[in-house]
């Protein structure tokens, strides 16, 4: 390459530099409203009476096309609330590495016991972080941003 070409180079680099900017600004800089449709993460909701609303069917596990839902019964046992027996889940975990956000889950259950957040989750640097368990399920309900379609 000549010295010329570099000279050249140079000054389309020098004109570039000082063009209007013509994009949008970067994430950081302007906060950006979601849509009233924006789903990002799950949550487990307890019922009227406070108890856990998920009576452990395991319509979800069926539905959800990537099989990511892994459900635990316990059968049905006797509520210490309201003294009617009712089914209980023991273990709840939901695999958000593999998961399209398709919303099947939260259609097909019986109770409206998972839900989905309009709230972003929380960039994960492992894989296990974004393992969704019972407990961080149940710590989601309180965010306050339940959505459903």
């Amino acid at each position: 390459m000549s010295w010329l070409a570099s000279f050249d180079n140079l000054g389309v680099n020098l004109r570039n530099l000082f063009r209007p900017k013509n994009t949008e600004a970067l994430p950081w800089e302007a906060k950006r409203e979601r849509s009233a449709r924006y789903r990002a993460s799950f949550a487990l909701v307890h019922n009227e009476h406070g108890e856990e609303a998920c009576i452990g069917c395991k319509m979800c596990e069926k539905i959800c096309p990537s099989q990511i839902i892994k459900l635990v019964p316990t059968g049905r046992m006797e509520s210490p609330i309201t003294g009617k027996k009712r089914g209980y889940c023991s273990d709840f975990t939901l695999d958000l590495n593999a998961c399209i956000f398709c919303e099947l889950c939260v259609q097909v259950c019986p109770d409206d016991a998972i839900r989905m957040l309009r709230t972003r989750e929380t960039p994960g640097y492992s894989r296990e972080s974004l393992v969704l368990t019972m407990k961080r399920l149940y710590d989601n309900e309180s965010l306050g941003l339940l959505s459903w379609g």
